[in-house]
Protein backbone atom coordinates (compact mmCIF):
# COMPACT_ATOMS: atom_id res chain seq x y z
CA UNK A 1 0.00 0.00 0.00
CA UNK A 2 1.61 3.28 -0.81
CA UNK A 3 1.27 6.24 1.26
CA UNK A 4 -1.01 8.56 -0.27
CA UNK A 5 -4.43 5.85 1.30
CA UNK A 6 -4.86 5.79 4.97
CA UNK A 7 -3.91 3.15 7.36
CA UNK A 8 -7.37 3.09 8.08
CA UNK A 9 -10.99 3.13 7.40
CA UNK A 10 -14.76 3.48 8.01
CA UNK A 11 -16.44 0.15 7.07
CA UNK A 12 -19.84 -1.22 7.72
CA UNK A 13 -19.56 -4.63 8.83
CA UNK A 14 -21.77 -8.01 9.56
CA UNK A 15 -20.02 -9.65 12.20
CA UNK A 16 -22.86 -11.99 12.83
CA UNK A 17 -26.51 -12.77 12.28
CA UNK A 18 -28.50 -9.85 12.86
CA UNK A 19 -25.23 -7.83 14.21
CA UNK A 20 -24.12 -5.00 11.73
CA UNK A 21 -21.60 -2.30 13.02
CA UNK A 22 -20.07 1.22 11.49
CA UNK A 23 -16.47 0.23 12.44
CA UNK A 24 -14.48 3.84 12.26
CA UNK A 25 -11.00 2.55 11.87
CA UNK A 26 -10.99 -1.12 9.51
CA UNK A 27 -7.12 -1.70 8.66
CA UNK A 28 -6.53 -1.35 5.00
CA UNK A 29 -5.14 -4.38 3.14
CA UNK A 30 -1.56 -4.38 1.71
CA UNK A 31 -2.43 -4.83 -2.01
CA UNK A 32 -1.07 -8.30 -3.64
CA UNK A 33 0.70 -8.35 -6.87
CA UNK A 34 -2.93 -9.77 -9.19
CA UNK A 35 -4.86 -7.15 -7.10
CA UNK A 36 -7.01 -3.73 -7.49
CA UNK A 37 -8.19 -1.13 -4.90
CA UNK A 38 -11.55 0.02 -5.69
CA UNK A 39 -12.42 3.85 -3.93
CA UNK A 40 -16.01 3.49 -4.34
CA UNK A 41 -18.23 6.51 -5.26
CA UNK A 42 -21.66 5.75 -4.25
CA UNK A 43 -23.19 1.95 -3.22
CA UNK A 44 -26.99 1.33 -3.15
CA UNK A 45 -28.49 -0.61 -0.42
CA UNK A 46 -30.68 -4.06 -1.11
CA UNK A 47 -33.04 -6.29 0.34
CA UNK A 48 -30.34 -8.98 -0.41
CA UNK A 49 -28.10 -7.36 1.80
CA UNK A 50 -30.70 -8.26 4.90
CA UNK A 51 -30.73 -11.36 3.33
CA UNK A 52 -26.91 -11.82 4.36
CA UNK A 53 -27.82 -10.15 7.68
CA UNK A 54 -30.18 -12.70 8.80
CA UNK A 55 -28.36 -15.79 7.56
CA UNK A 56 -24.79 -14.68 7.66
CA UNK A 57 -22.95 -18.22 7.68
CA UNK A 58 -26.15 -20.20 6.90
CA UNK A 59 -26.28 -18.00 3.85
CA UNK A 60 -25.27 -19.60 0.48
CA UNK A 61 -23.08 -17.28 -1.12
CA UNK A 62 -21.26 -16.60 2.80
CA UNK A 63 -19.99 -20.18 2.02
CA UNK A 64 -16.65 -21.20 1.17
CA UNK A 65 -15.24 -21.58 -2.51
CA UNK A 66 -15.38 -24.91 -3.51
CA UNK A 67 -13.67 -24.51 -7.02
CA UNK A 68 -12.58 -22.17 -9.37
CA UNK A 69 -9.44 -20.84 -7.37
CA UNK A 70 -7.35 -23.20 -4.72
CA UNK A 71 -7.30 -22.66 -1.06
CA UNK A 72 -4.14 -21.31 -1.33
CA UNK A 73 -4.78 -18.68 -4.18
CA UNK A 74 -7.91 -17.52 -1.97
CA UNK A 75 -5.55 -17.49 0.95
CA UNK A 76 -4.18 -14.40 -1.08
CA UNK A 77 -6.85 -12.54 -1.20
CA UNK A 78 -7.55 -10.46 2.23
CA UNK A 79 -10.93 -9.46 0.87
CA UNK A 80 -12.31 -12.62 0.91
CA UNK A 81 -14.23 -13.74 3.82
CA UNK A 82 -16.16 -16.54 3.99
CA UNK A 83 -18.20 -18.39 7.17
CA UNK A 84 -17.42 -16.50 10.15
CA UNK A 85 -15.26 -14.22 9.52
CA UNK A 86 -16.74 -10.46 9.66
CA UNK A 87 -17.48 -9.13 6.45
CA UNK A 88 -18.24 -5.81 4.13
CA UNK A 89 -22.03 -5.92 2.78
CA UNK A 90 -22.60 -4.13 -0.25
CA UNK A 91 -22.98 -4.91 -4.37
CA UNK A 92 -24.53 -2.02 -6.14
CA UNK A 93 -21.38 0.16 -6.27
CA UNK A 94 -20.12 2.24 -8.81
CA UNK A 95 -16.26 3.04 -7.67
CA UNK A 96 -12.68 4.51 -9.41
CA UNK A 97 -10.11 2.32 -9.81
CA UNK A 98 -7.07 3.94 -7.33
CA UNK A 99 -3.71 1.50 -7.43
CA UNK A 100 -2.89 -1.74 -9.08
CA UNK A 101 -0.53 -4.58 -8.18
CA UNK A 102 2.67 -5.10 -10.81
CA UNK A 103 1.01 -8.30 -12.18
CA UNK A 104 -2.56 -6.65 -13.06
CA UNK A 105 -2.67 -7.18 -16.91
CA UNK A 106 -6.29 -5.47 -17.70
CA UNK A 107 -7.13 -2.92 -15.36
CA UNK A 108 -5.88 0.33 -14.60
CA UNK A 109 -5.26 3.52 -12.06
CA UNK A 110 -7.87 6.20 -13.06
CA UNK A 111 -10.84 3.95 -14.12
CA UNK A 112 -14.28 4.38 -13.47
CA UNK A 113 -16.05 1.10 -13.27
CA UNK A 114 -19.40 -0.56 -12.80
CA UNK A 115 -19.36 -3.84 -10.37
CA UNK A 116 -20.86 -6.41 -11.69
CA UNK A 117 -20.73 -8.67 -8.63
CA UNK A 118 -22.07 -12.17 -9.27
CA UNK A 119 -19.06 -14.57 -9.71
CA UNK A 120 -20.76 -17.73 -10.77
CA UNK A 121 -17.12 -19.51 -12.01
CA UNK A 122 -16.79 -19.98 -8.41
CA UNK A 123 -19.35 -22.20 -6.86
CA UNK A 124 -20.15 -22.66 -3.28
CA UNK A 125 -21.66 -25.33 -1.99
CA UNK A 126 -25.50 -24.47 -2.81
CA UNK A 127 -24.43 -21.09 -4.73
CA UNK A 128 -22.00 -19.16 -6.21
CA UNK A 129 -19.11 -16.61 -4.44
CA UNK A 130 -20.33 -12.83 -4.83
CA UNK A 131 -18.81 -9.56 -3.94
CA UNK A 132 -20.61 -8.40 -0.49
CA UNK A 133 -21.10 -11.76 0.38
CA UNK A 134 -18.16 -14.16 1.03
CA UNK A 135 -15.56 -11.78 -0.72
CA UNK A 136 -16.08 -8.10 0.85
CA UNK A 137 -18.51 -5.58 -0.96
CA UNK A 138 -18.47 -1.63 -1.44
CA UNK A 139 -19.57 -0.12 1.87
CA UNK A 140 -15.99 0.97 2.87
CA UNK A 141 -14.16 3.79 1.64
CA UNK A 142 -11.95 1.37 -0.47
CA UNK A 143 -12.20 -1.90 -1.31
CA UNK A 144 -9.68 -4.64 -2.61
CA UNK A 145 -10.46 -7.15 -5.83
CA UNK A 146 -8.53 -9.83 -7.02
CA UNK A 147 -8.08 -10.45 -10.79
CA UNK A 148 -8.27 -13.69 -10.65
CA UNK A 149 -11.78 -13.35 -9.66
CA UNK A 150 -12.90 -10.20 -11.63
CA UNK A 151 -12.18 -11.83 -14.92
CA UNK A 152 -14.69 -14.57 -17.09
CA UNK A 153 -12.45 -17.29 -17.20
CA UNK A 154 -14.73 -18.86 -20.37
CA UNK A 155 -14.86 -15.33 -22.43
CA UNK A 156 -11.95 -12.95 -20.33
CA UNK A 157 -14.67 -10.27 -20.17
CA UNK A 158 -14.71 -7.97 -17.20
CA UNK A 159 -16.74 -7.84 -14.10
CA UNK A 160 -15.49 -4.21 -13.63
CA UNK A 161 -16.98 -2.12 -16.67
CA UNK A 162 -15.69 0.96 -18.01
CA UNK A 163 -18.10 3.52 -17.95
CA UNK A 164 -18.05 7.13 -18.53
CA UNK A 165 -17.67 10.44 -16.84
CA UNK A 166 -21.40 11.50 -17.65
CA UNK A 167 -23.79 9.76 -15.35
CA UNK A 168 -24.03 10.67 -11.50
CA UNK A 169 -22.22 7.74 -9.40
CA UNK A 170 -25.97 7.00 -7.81
CA UNK A 171 -26.94 6.70 -11.53
CA UNK A 172 -24.40 4.20 -12.36
CA UNK A 173 -24.44 2.44 -8.95
CA UNK A 174 -28.35 1.90 -9.44
CA UNK A 175 -27.26 -0.25 -12.76
CA UNK A 176 -26.97 -3.02 -10.61
CA UNK A 177 -30.52 -3.80 -9.23
CA UNK A 178 -31.75 -2.37 -12.69
CA UNK A 179 -29.94 -5.09 -14.31
CA UNK A 180 -31.47 -7.74 -11.90
CA UNK A 181 -35.07 -6.53 -13.25
CA UNK A 182 -33.81 -6.48 -17.05
CA UNK A 183 -31.91 -10.16 -16.49
CA UNK A 184 -35.89 -11.40 -14.96
CA UNK A 185 -37.29 -10.43 -18.77
CA UNK A 186 -33.96 -11.37 -20.83
CA UNK A 187 -32.94 -14.19 -19.54
CA UNK A 188 -33.42 -17.24 -22.01
CA UNK A 189 -35.45 -20.45 -21.21
CA UNK A 190 -34.34 -23.93 -22.02
CA UNK A 191 -37.39 -25.73 -24.28
CA UNK A 192 -35.89 -28.76 -24.67
CA UNK A 193 -34.10 -31.62 -23.15
CA UNK A 194 -30.80 -30.95 -21.42
CA UNK A 195 -27.82 -32.13 -24.43
CA UNK A 196 -26.09 -34.70 -22.83
CA UNK A 197 -28.40 -34.16 -19.19
CA UNK A 198 -29.85 -36.73 -17.27
CA UNK A 199 -33.10 -37.66 -17.73
CA UNK A 200 -35.59 -39.08 -15.65
CA UNK A 201 -38.91 -40.42 -16.92
CA UNK A 202 -41.40 -41.18 -14.01
CA UNK A 203 -44.51 -43.09 -15.79
CA UNK A 204 -46.46 -46.29 -16.56
CA UNK A 205 -46.77 -44.80 -19.96
CA UNK A 206 -46.56 -41.56 -21.69
CA UNK A 207 -45.97 -39.95 -25.37
CA UNK A 208 -43.86 -37.91 -27.05
CA UNK A 209 -40.37 -38.80 -24.66
CA UNK A 210 -38.58 -40.37 -28.22
CA UNK A 211 -39.22 -37.44 -29.73
CA UNK A 212 -37.88 -35.14 -27.11
CA UNK A 213 -34.61 -37.44 -26.80
CA UNK A 214 -34.13 -37.85 -30.77
CA UNK A 215 -34.14 -33.58 -30.61
CA UNK A 216 -31.69 -33.28 -27.41
CA UNK A 217 -30.20 -37.06 -26.91
CA UNK A 218 -29.33 -36.94 -23.34
CA UNK A 219 -26.81 -38.33 -22.41
CA UNK A 220 -28.56 -40.65 -19.58
CA UNK A 221 -32.10 -41.65 -18.80
CA UNK A 222 -33.48 -43.82 -16.08
CA UNK A 223 -37.09 -44.74 -15.95
CA UNK A 224 -39.50 -45.49 -12.99
CA UNK A 225 -42.34 -47.19 -13.88
CA UNK A 226 -43.56 -49.43 -16.61
CA UNK A 227 -43.15 -46.48 -19.51
CA UNK A 228 -40.77 -48.16 -22.07
CA UNK A 229 -38.09 -45.87 -23.45
CA UNK A 230 -35.02 -47.25 -25.59
CA UNK A 231 -32.12 -47.17 -23.84
CA UNK A 232 -33.21 -46.17 -20.30
CA UNK A 233 -31.75 -47.93 -17.24
CA UNK A 234 -35.03 -49.11 -15.47
CA UNK A 235 -34.85 -48.18 -10.90
CA UNK A 236 -37.70 -49.68 -9.20
CA UNK A 237 -38.72 -46.41 -7.29
CA UNK A 238 -38.35 -42.38 -6.85
CA UNK A 239 -36.31 -43.42 -3.70
CA UNK A 240 -34.03 -45.55 -4.85
CA UNK A 241 -32.59 -42.93 -7.39
CA UNK A 242 -29.20 -41.44 -7.36
CA UNK A 243 -28.21 -37.94 -7.82
CA UNK A 244 -29.96 -35.34 -10.16
CA UNK A 245 -31.88 -35.08 -13.08
CA UNK A 246 -31.61 -32.05 -15.19
CA UNK A 247 -35.10 -33.30 -17.17
CA UNK A 248 -37.84 -35.29 -15.23
CA UNK A 249 -40.95 -36.24 -17.31
CA UNK A 250 -43.68 -37.12 -14.68
CA UNK A 251 -46.90 -38.10 -15.98
CA UNK A 252 -49.61 -38.92 -13.08
CA UNK A 253 -51.56 -36.85 -10.38
CA UNK A 254 -49.74 -37.34 -6.89
CA UNK A 255 -48.92 -34.66 -5.56
CA UNK A 256 -46.60 -37.17 -3.10
CA UNK A 257 -44.51 -37.96 -6.19
CA UNK A 258 -44.15 -34.59 -7.92
CA UNK A 259 -42.83 -33.26 -3.98
CA UNK A 260 -40.39 -35.92 -3.82
CA UNK A 261 -39.33 -34.92 -7.22
CA UNK A 262 -38.59 -31.81 -6.89
CA UNK A 263 -35.31 -31.98 -5.13
CA UNK A 264 -34.23 -34.30 -7.35
CA UNK A 265 -33.88 -31.48 -10.07
CA UNK A 266 -30.23 -30.13 -10.91
CA UNK A 267 -29.64 -26.80 -11.13
CA UNK A 268 -31.61 -25.89 -13.72
CA UNK A 269 -33.48 -28.72 -13.84
CA UNK A 270 -37.07 -28.80 -16.01
CA UNK A 271 -40.32 -30.89 -14.36
CA UNK A 272 -42.69 -31.37 -16.84
CA UNK A 273 -45.49 -33.06 -15.68
CA UNK A 274 -48.39 -34.85 -18.12
CA UNK A 275 -51.77 -34.65 -16.24
CA UNK A 276 -53.00 -37.17 -19.12
CA UNK A 277 -56.51 -35.52 -18.57
CA UNK A 278 -56.49 -35.99 -14.79
CA UNK A 279 -56.05 -33.60 -11.86
CA UNK A 280 -54.10 -33.41 -8.56
CA UNK A 281 -56.38 -33.65 -5.45
CA UNK A 282 -54.57 -31.18 -3.58
CA UNK A 283 -52.12 -28.42 -3.99
CA UNK A 284 -48.62 -29.38 -4.71
CA UNK A 285 -45.64 -27.86 -2.49
CA UNK A 286 -42.99 -26.42 -4.82
CA UNK A 287 -39.85 -25.11 -3.33
CA UNK A 288 -40.12 -21.36 -4.77
CA UNK A 289 -36.59 -20.28 -3.73
CA UNK A 290 -35.09 -22.93 -6.00
CA UNK A 291 -37.10 -21.17 -8.62
CA UNK A 292 -35.09 -18.14 -7.83
CA UNK A 293 -32.03 -19.10 -7.00
CA UNK A 294 -31.40 -22.38 -8.87
CA UNK A 295 -33.02 -21.25 -11.88
CA UNK A 296 -35.46 -24.75 -11.66
CA UNK A 297 -39.03 -24.81 -13.51
CA UNK A 298 -42.17 -26.73 -13.79
CA UNK A 299 -44.25 -26.91 -16.71
CA UNK A 300 -46.78 -29.27 -18.13
CA UNK A 301 -49.51 -30.26 -20.33
CA UNK A 302 -53.46 -31.53 -19.55
CA UNK A 303 -53.26 -34.49 -22.61
CA UNK A 304 -50.65 -38.14 -23.02
CA UNK A 305 -47.58 -35.64 -25.00
CA UNK A 306 -44.79 -34.65 -22.70
CA UNK A 307 -43.75 -32.88 -25.25
CA UNK A 308 -46.20 -30.65 -25.16
CA UNK A 309 -45.02 -28.99 -21.85
CA UNK A 310 -41.53 -28.35 -23.28
CA UNK A 311 -43.65 -26.68 -26.46
CA UNK A 312 -45.21 -24.24 -23.59
CA UNK A 313 -41.98 -22.73 -22.33
CA UNK A 314 -40.80 -19.02 -23.82
CA UNK A 315 -37.67 -18.47 -25.24
CA UNK A 316 -37.72 -15.34 -22.68
CA UNK A 317 -40.01 -14.17 -19.81
CA UNK A 318 -40.61 -10.99 -21.60
CA UNK A 319 -43.58 -8.99 -21.83
CA UNK A 320 -45.84 -9.39 -24.83
CA UNK A 321 -48.13 -7.62 -26.72
CA UNK A 322 -51.49 -7.21 -25.51
CA UNK A 323 -50.14 -8.08 -22.14
CA UNK A 324 -52.32 -7.59 -18.79
CA UNK A 325 -49.71 -7.18 -16.25
CA UNK A 326 -49.95 -7.31 -12.10
CA UNK A 327 -46.76 -6.27 -10.41
CA UNK A 328 -47.48 -7.54 -6.69
CA UNK A 329 -45.55 -5.79 -4.17
CA UNK A 330 -44.57 -2.50 -6.97
CA UNK A 331 -44.46 0.18 -4.23
CA UNK A 332 -41.13 -1.03 -2.76
CA UNK A 333 -37.80 -0.52 -4.31
CA UNK A 334 -37.13 -3.57 -6.78
CA UNK A 335 -41.19 -3.11 -7.97
CA UNK A 336 -41.19 0.43 -9.09
CA UNK A 337 -37.98 -0.73 -11.51
CA UNK A 338 -40.20 -3.22 -12.43
CA UNK A 339 -43.47 -1.25 -13.29
CA UNK A 340 -40.96 1.93 -14.57
CA UNK A 341 -39.62 -0.87 -17.42
CA UNK A 342 -42.93 -1.74 -18.10
CA UNK A 343 -44.26 1.33 -18.88
CA UNK A 344 -41.08 2.31 -21.04
CA UNK A 345 -40.92 -0.84 -22.45
CA UNK A 346 -42.39 0.08 -26.23
CA UNK A 347 -44.78 -3.19 -26.10
CA UNK A 348 -48.12 -2.14 -27.77
CA UNK A 349 -51.16 -2.85 -25.89
CA UNK A 350 -50.19 -3.47 -22.69
CA UNK A 351 -51.63 -2.27 -19.75
CA UNK A 352 -50.44 -2.41 -15.71
CA UNK A 353 -51.65 -2.98 -12.19
CA UNK A 354 -49.12 -1.69 -9.72
CA UNK A 355 -50.48 -3.95 -6.13
CA UNK A 356 -49.36 -3.23 -2.83
CA UNK A 357 -50.78 -2.74 0.02
CA UNK A 358 -49.65 0.45 1.51
CA UNK A 359 -51.77 3.25 0.50
CA UNK A 360 -48.91 6.11 1.19
CA UNK A 361 -46.18 4.20 -0.88
CA UNK A 362 -48.55 3.30 -3.81
CA UNK A 363 -49.46 7.30 -3.64
CA UNK A 364 -45.45 7.54 -3.74
CA UNK A 365 -45.01 5.41 -6.34
CA UNK A 366 -48.16 6.52 -8.58
CA UNK A 367 -46.46 10.32 -8.55
CA UNK A 368 -43.15 8.85 -10.00
CA UNK A 369 -44.76 6.34 -12.23
CA UNK A 370 -48.11 7.35 -13.15
CA UNK A 371 -46.32 10.60 -15.48
CA UNK A 372 -43.88 8.18 -17.24
CA UNK A 373 -46.69 5.67 -18.33
CA UNK A 374 -49.68 8.18 -20.08
CA UNK A 375 -46.50 9.26 -21.26
CA UNK A 376 -45.82 6.76 -22.83
CA UNK A 377 -49.68 5.32 -23.67
CA UNK A 378 -49.69 2.39 -21.10
CA UNK A 379 -52.79 2.29 -18.65
CA UNK A 380 -51.98 2.42 -15.44
CA UNK A 381 -53.71 1.73 -12.27
CA UNK A 382 -52.26 1.34 -8.49
CA UNK A 383 -54.23 -1.10 -6.40
CA UNK A 384 -54.59 -1.64 -2.63
CA UNK A 385 -55.07 -5.48 -2.73
CA UNK A 386 -56.60 -5.56 0.87
CA UNK A 387 -59.10 -3.08 -0.27
CA UNK A 388 -59.42 -4.03 -3.93
CA UNK A 389 -58.57 -7.86 -3.87
CA UNK A 390 -57.53 -8.97 -7.56
CA UNK A 391 -59.37 -11.06 -9.84
CA UNK A 392 -57.92 -13.76 -12.46
CA UNK A 393 -57.09 -12.49 -16.10
CA UNK A 394 -53.39 -11.53 -15.59
CA UNK A 395 -50.95 -12.81 -18.60
CA UNK A 396 -47.78 -11.70 -16.51
CA UNK A 397 -47.88 -11.81 -12.84
CA UNK A 398 -44.20 -10.37 -11.10
CA UNK A 399 -44.12 -10.80 -7.71
CA UNK A 400 -41.49 -8.36 -5.40
CA UNK A 401 -42.42 -9.77 -2.16
CA UNK A 402 -40.90 -12.92 -0.63
CA UNK A 403 -44.21 -14.15 1.15
CA UNK A 404 -45.45 -18.34 -0.36
CA UNK A 405 -49.01 -16.81 -0.47
CA UNK A 406 -48.65 -14.61 -2.68
CA UNK A 407 -46.74 -16.87 -5.30
CA UNK A 408 -49.99 -19.23 -4.84
CA UNK A 409 -51.93 -16.14 -5.56
CA UNK A 410 -50.05 -15.08 -8.74
CA UNK A 411 -50.77 -18.58 -10.52
CA UNK A 412 -54.56 -18.35 -9.30
CA UNK A 413 -54.82 -14.71 -10.88
CA UNK A 414 -53.12 -16.18 -13.64
CA UNK A 415 -54.63 -16.57 -17.25
CA UNK A 416 -54.17 -18.85 -20.35
CA UNK A 417 -50.01 -19.05 -20.87
CA UNK A 418 -49.23 -16.75 -18.37
CA UNK A 419 -45.97 -16.28 -16.90
CA UNK A 420 -45.45 -15.89 -13.23
CA UNK A 421 -42.36 -14.43 -12.35
CA UNK A 422 -41.04 -14.86 -8.78
CA UNK A 423 -38.67 -12.18 -8.96
CA UNK A 424 -38.75 -12.17 -5.06
CA UNK A 425 -35.93 -14.03 -3.80
CA UNK A 426 -36.86 -16.42 -1.43
CA UNK A 427 -34.59 -18.31 0.66
CA UNK A 428 -33.88 -21.83 -0.91
CA UNK A 429 -36.51 -24.16 1.33
CA UNK A 430 -39.54 -21.90 0.82
CA UNK A 431 -42.31 -24.11 -0.06
CA UNK A 432 -45.09 -22.62 -2.25
CA UNK A 433 -48.65 -24.85 -2.11
CA UNK A 434 -49.39 -24.10 -5.53
CA UNK A 435 -52.49 -25.22 -8.04
CA UNK A 436 -49.78 -27.75 -10.30
CA UNK A 437 -53.35 -28.79 -11.98
CA UNK A 438 -53.79 -25.04 -13.14
CA UNK A 439 -50.02 -24.41 -14.48
CA UNK A 440 -50.47 -27.60 -16.56
CA UNK A 441 -53.70 -27.79 -18.00
CA UNK A 442 -53.78 -23.48 -18.49
CA UNK A 443 -49.47 -23.60 -19.79
CA UNK A 444 -48.89 -21.20 -16.54
CA UNK A 445 -44.80 -21.10 -16.72
CA UNK A 446 -43.46 -20.39 -12.86
CA UNK A 447 -40.27 -18.40 -13.54
CA UNK A 448 -37.37 -16.56 -11.32
CA UNK A 449 -34.01 -15.25 -11.97
CA UNK A 450 -31.66 -14.62 -9.40
CA UNK A 451 -28.60 -11.68 -10.19
CA UNK A 452 -27.76 -10.09 -13.71
CA UNK A 453 -25.19 -11.11 -16.22
CA UNK A 454 -22.30 -8.74 -17.70
CA UNK A 455 -24.77 -8.30 -20.69
CA UNK A 456 -27.72 -7.55 -18.32
CA UNK A 457 -25.33 -4.88 -16.97
CA UNK A 458 -23.87 -3.59 -20.58
CA UNK A 459 -27.58 -3.27 -21.70
CA UNK A 460 -29.06 -1.18 -18.94
CA UNK A 461 -24.93 0.67 -19.31
CA UNK A 462 -26.13 2.07 -22.64
CA UNK A 463 -29.54 3.06 -21.54
CA UNK A 464 -27.93 5.46 -18.47
CA UNK A 465 -25.61 6.58 -20.88
CA UNK A 466 -27.37 7.63 -23.83
CA UNK A 467 -30.04 8.95 -21.63
CA UNK A 468 -32.47 7.13 -22.36
CA UNK A 469 -33.25 5.88 -19.44
CA UNK A 470 -32.83 7.77 -15.70
CA UNK A 471 -32.48 5.32 -12.88
CA UNK A 472 -32.50 7.85 -10.33
CA UNK A 473 -35.77 7.63 -11.00
CA UNK A 474 -36.09 4.89 -8.35
CA UNK A 475 -34.13 6.80 -5.76
CA UNK A 476 -35.91 7.41 -2.29
CA UNK A 477 -33.14 8.34 -0.11
CA UNK A 478 -29.13 9.14 0.20
CA UNK A 479 -26.78 8.36 3.69
CA UNK A 480 -23.15 8.48 4.54
CA UNK A 481 -22.11 5.57 6.98
CA UNK A 482 -23.76 6.67 10.02
CA UNK A 483 -26.99 5.78 8.29
CA UNK A 484 -26.49 2.53 7.28
CA UNK A 485 -27.84 0.58 9.80
CA UNK A 486 -30.71 2.74 9.82
CA UNK A 487 -31.31 2.43 5.87
CA UNK A 488 -31.16 -1.50 6.32
CA UNK A 489 -33.81 -1.62 8.88
CA UNK A 490 -35.84 1.01 6.31
CA UNK A 491 -35.11 -1.87 3.61
CA UNK A 492 -35.73 -4.90 6.25
CA UNK A 493 -39.23 -3.41 7.52
CA UNK A 494 -40.66 -2.42 4.00
CA UNK A 495 -40.99 1.35 5.01
CA UNK A 496 -38.75 2.58 1.96
CA UNK A 497 -40.39 4.24 -1.03
CA UNK A 498 -37.24 3.34 -3.57
CA UNK A 499 -33.57 2.67 -3.40
CA UNK A 500 -31.35 4.20 -0.91
CA UNK A 501 -27.95 5.18 -1.85
CA UNK A 502 -25.18 5.43 0.33
CA UNK A 503 -22.26 7.39 -0.08
CA UNK A 504 -18.84 5.65 1.70
CA UNK A 505 -16.71 8.60 1.93
CA UNK A 506 -19.63 10.37 4.14
CA UNK A 507 -18.85 8.87 7.30
CA UNK A 508 -21.92 11.04 9.43
CA UNK A 509 -24.74 11.83 6.70
CA UNK A 510 -27.55 10.02 7.90
CA UNK A 511 -30.56 8.47 6.20
CA UNK A 512 -32.21 11.47 4.60
CA UNK A 513 -35.34 11.42 2.32
CA UNK A 514 -35.10 12.89 -0.78
CA UNK A 515 -38.48 14.84 0.45
CA UNK A 516 -36.85 16.16 3.73
CA UNK A 517 -33.45 17.66 1.39
CA UNK A 518 -35.41 21.11 1.29
CA UNK A 519 -35.71 21.31 5.21
CA UNK A 520 -32.28 19.81 6.22
CA UNK A 521 -30.01 20.31 3.25
CA UNK A 522 -31.70 23.30 0.98
CA UNK A 523 -28.39 23.82 -0.94
CA UNK A 524 -28.94 20.14 -2.28
CA UNK A 525 -32.41 20.38 -2.72
CA UNK A 526 -32.24 23.29 -4.76
CA UNK A 527 -30.13 20.94 -6.85
CA UNK A 528 -33.04 18.68 -8.42
CA UNK A 529 -35.02 18.26 -10.68
CA UNK A 530 -38.50 18.63 -8.80
CA UNK A 531 -38.44 15.78 -6.67
CA UNK A 532 -35.81 13.21 -8.65
CA UNK A 533 -31.96 13.19 -7.80
CA UNK A 534 -29.48 14.33 -10.23
CA UNK A 535 -25.98 14.57 -10.99
CA UNK A 536 -26.01 18.40 -9.54
CA UNK A 537 -27.62 17.35 -6.12
CA UNK A 538 -25.28 14.58 -5.78
CA UNK A 539 -22.61 16.95 -6.30
CA UNK A 540 -23.80 19.47 -4.18
CA UNK A 541 -24.12 16.65 -1.23
CA UNK A 542 -20.60 15.72 -1.58
CA UNK A 543 -19.63 19.44 -1.41
CA UNK A 544 -22.08 20.10 1.58
CA UNK A 545 -20.04 17.24 3.57
CA UNK A 546 -16.51 18.24 3.10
Amino acid sequence: MTQEFPATQHAIQFVGADEVVHNPAKPMYDLGPTQVLLKPEACGVCFSDTKLLHAFTSHPRKSEVLSGLSAAELAQIPSYRPGELAGVPGHEPVGRIVAVGADVKRHRVGERVLVQTDYRHLPTASSNAAFGYNFEGALQEYVVLDERVILDPDTGERFLIPVSEGPSASAVALIEPWACVEAAYAWGERQTLKPGGRLLVVADAVEGVDALVAASAPGSITVVGRAVVPGATAVASVDDLDGTFDDIVYAGTDADVVEALGPRLAFGGVLDVVLAGGAFDRRVQIDVGRVHYDLIRYTGTAGSNAAEGYARIPAQCELRKGERIAIVGAAGPMGLMHTVRTAVSGVPGISMDAVDVDDARLAHLAAVVAPVAEANGVPASFRNSKTEPLEAGYSYVAAMVPAPFLIAQAVDIASEDAIVNAFAGFAIGTMAELDLTAIATKGIYLVGTSGSRIQDMKTMLAKVEDGSLDTNVSLWAVTGMAGVADAIDSVNNRTSGGKIMVYPMLPDLGLTRLEDLPSVLPEVAAAMDGARWTKAAEEALLASQS
